[in-house]
């Protein structure tokens, strides 16, 4: 009889959760901006005399997607060789809602804590989740994350984010709370920083990619990487878009970072408020295969084989997975004159809309010259015959179908 008791106590528990989860959404932890964890290359480390970050206040600006009325902010020391030590830090809205700025507006800072303390110790290869904060924040906005190190770090591993595509602010001195930073170093990288969570209803769209989608060819503090202007064109109060991308990545083996197989639990499976996964990753690793017909075959069929074990790993974890198609890049220094790495391409692209994922965006058809389809569209190419110009990225983010995130 208690056993009994005990069930139909479970079950009743279990079913007054489910009812207050369909009541109030806004109990649910979720992303609203992300950012790839890197090891920092020597020449991305923050600039002398902050290149160990002793005794520096570093200000960021991050631009969410999705608001909320409360938010935690995501530490990584990811790959770090040596604990980081936190001093202090603050959340706060910049002036006039800008990329890039060092003024924040004042009343909006609020001090950031870890378990009740103002300071925290992240552990080699881990990340650290702050308290929550009250803060709401708007969807599309900007928001400055500011952080003080006392004793910077001991080693020179640093975990970072290079193609930030926005300014970080660093000055000597503990001016965490400060309005402004006075004779600041501008620095266009992310240090630290991985992520930032709002409690709101939204659902995730995360996007795991390369270079086209961290937005080489965007404007520094312009947000309009396809990502941003996919956000914008949307405008679903329900939806989070997390870039999951960093220039030089690769599915199968290591580039500029992790490969893609490598960190999908990191980055996609265990992303919070994820739903949807959007990958859109090939090129470098048909790019740097050797432009053999036997190489470019092998790296076609492990690419194939990679995607479907994305699929498998996402469907396992309740995400919907999706396959862009690869863009052009006939004229760039990955095509050849025998044309074996377009036929890669033509071929992973016939893969990828032949049901390799639950449903296809057709990125190639949006921005490739329809005399020349092995080459980009002029209008949309930066010049280097890879990466795209905000036109371009514009068209990207113009292809992704609305009732995919649905």
């Amino acid at each position: 009889m208690r056993r009994r008791t005990l069930l139909a106590s479970s079950g009743f528990a279990a079913s007054g959760l489910l009812l207050t989860r369909g009541r109030d959404q806004l109990s649910r932890w979720t992303h609203t901006w992300t950012a790839m964890p890197q090891l920092t290359e020597p020449h991305n480390m923050p600039p002398a005399p902050f290149d160990r970050l002793a005794d520096t206040t570093l200000r960021q600006t991050v631009r969410v997607t999705a608001g909320g009325r409360r938010l935690r902010v995501r530490y990584s020391n990811a790959f770090g060789t040596a604990d980081l030590p936190i001093t202090a830090a603050a959340v706060a809205l910049p002036v006039g809602n800008q990329a890039g700025m060092s003024a924040i507006r004042p009343g909006s800072s609020r001090p950031l804590t870890f378990g009740g303390s103002p300071s925290v110790v992240v552990p080699v290869g881990a990340q650290i989740v702050s308290d929550p904060v009250d803060l709401p924040v708007l969807a599309a906005a900007n928001l400055t994350l500011t952080t003080y190190l006392r004793d910077g770090i001991a080693t020179a591993e640093l975990t970072s984010h290079p193609g930030s595509r926005t300014t970080s602010w660093l000055v000597k001195g503990d001016q965490h709370t400060a309005l402004d930073l006075a004779g600041a170093t501008g620095s266009d990288h992310w240090y630290l920083i991985s992520g930032v969570e709002v409690l709101a209803g939204a659902s995730g769209l995360v996007l795991l990619g390369d270079s086209l989608t961290d937005g080489r060819g965007s404007t520094t503090n312009g947000n309009n990487r396809w990502p941003d202007q996919l956000f914008d064109r949307l405008r679903d109060p329900e939806l989070a878009v997390l870039n999951q991308a960093a220039g030089g990545n690769r599915v199968l083996r290591d580039g500029l970072g992790p490969n893609a197989l490598a960190r999908l639990d990191r980055d996609v499976l265990s992303t919070s408020g994820a739903r949807w996964l959007l990958v859109f990753e090939g090129v470098n690793d048909i790019g740097v295969a050797p432009a053999t017909v036997a190489d470019q075959q092998r790296i076609t069929a492990e690419l194939i084989g990679a995607y479907r074990q994305i699929m498998l790993r996402a469907q396992a974890a309740g995400l919907r997975a999706y396959g862009a198609t690869l863009t052009p890049f006939g004229g760039n220094i990955y095509d050849d004159a025998e044309g074996l790495r377009e036929r890669s391409r033509q071929a992973v692209n016939a893969a990828i809309r032949g049901g390799l994922f639950d449903a296809v965006v057709d990125f190639d058809a949006a921005v490739r010259d329809p005399a020349a389809p092995a080459r980009l569209a002029g209008p949309y190419d930066t010049g280097d015959h890879l990466h795209l110009n905000p036109t371009g990225y514009g068209a990207l983010a113009a292809a992704v179908p609305r009732r995919l995130l649905r």
